[in-house]
């Protein structure tokens, strides 16, 4: 039986329960002092993170492949002046070399990789055909963009008050607990990648003052839970958007762990 995203990160928080949260220590940032950069930011998580973003005063930098059908993000643009709109494809590297150019000399307190990939779970799964092309697109989508994306914009997050990047993970990424269970192998694969990407990044940057931030949300209402199979019911976007707000504003320390949207340290 294949097992999708949220039941493996409840097995994942359950075991890992007695360890503390680390992001409770810092105050949030005063509206208006900070830029956030957030991809993939035209539904979902993404489109609530530019959101509140906007709503607490920050620059925000909301970048979406076609910025024409990103109605939502467009709305909150009308009303906040503070949200500017990005045409930008993760995958293309000289789009991001551009849009790197474009904001030179921008400080960006947070640089919040948050699009992703999954994939179709079928071309996947063992006993299936395994669809090597889907497989390169989703390592390039989930893995391989945040480090080229940290890499291209690092000098705006060095020239930040807050100094952060931040990468949105998955808990059925977990080396711990994927023997356990089956399914959405790229997808786990991709996840995996990324925050072992991330810690190495964590490693690259910790003199620069740079924290990294591996943030698991969990179980959330959005077209990707959906086209995963799971059964049961997510959290809002709104809802987990706050709540991985908050830790990103804790973010205190320079070990880049796997963190939960409550605050727990998933196991690596």
């Amino acid at each position: 039986m294949r097992m999708i995203a949220g039941t493996l990160f409840t097995l994942a928080l359950a075991a890992n329960s007695s360890l503390a949260a680390t992001s409770a220590g810092q105050a949030p940032q005063k509206p208006g002092l900070a830029t956030v950069l957030v991809t993939g930011a035209n539904r979902g998580i993404g489109l609530e993170f530019a959101r509140q973003y906007a709503e607490r005063g920050w620059k925000v930098i909301a970048t979406t492949r076609d910025p024409a059908k990103a109605t939502e993000l467009q709305d909150i643009a009308s009303r906040h002046a503070n949200l500017v709109i990005e045409k930008l494809d993760v995958a293309d590297n000289a789009a991001i070399t551009a849009l790197a150019q474009k904001y030179k000399g921008q400080a960006i307190d947070v640089l919040l990789n948050n699009a992703g990939y999954l994939g179709e779970p079928d071309k996947q799964a063992m006993g299936k055909t395994l669809d090597y092309p889907m497989f390169e697109e989703i390592m390039r989508v989930n893995a391989y963009a945040p480090l080229f994306l940290s890499q291209a914009f690092l000098d705006n997050v060095l020239a930040s008050d807050q100094k952060k990047i931040v990468a949105l993970t998955s808990g059925i990424g977990s080396v711990t607990l994927a023997s356990r269970f089956g399914g959405l192998s790229f997808y786990r694969m991709s996840k995996a990648a990324l925050d072992l990407g991330m810690r190495a990044l964590q490693a690259d940057v910790r003199a620069k003052g740079i924290r990294i931030g591996i943030l698991v949300p969990g179980e959330v209402e959005t077209q990707m839970l959906r086209d995963s199979g799971y059964g049961g019911h997510g959290k809002s976007p709104a809802e987990i958007a706050t709540a991985l707000i908050h830790v990103i504003d804790g973010l205190n320390d320079q070990e880049a762990k796997l963190i939960s949207f409550d605050g727990s340290v998933v196991p690596y």
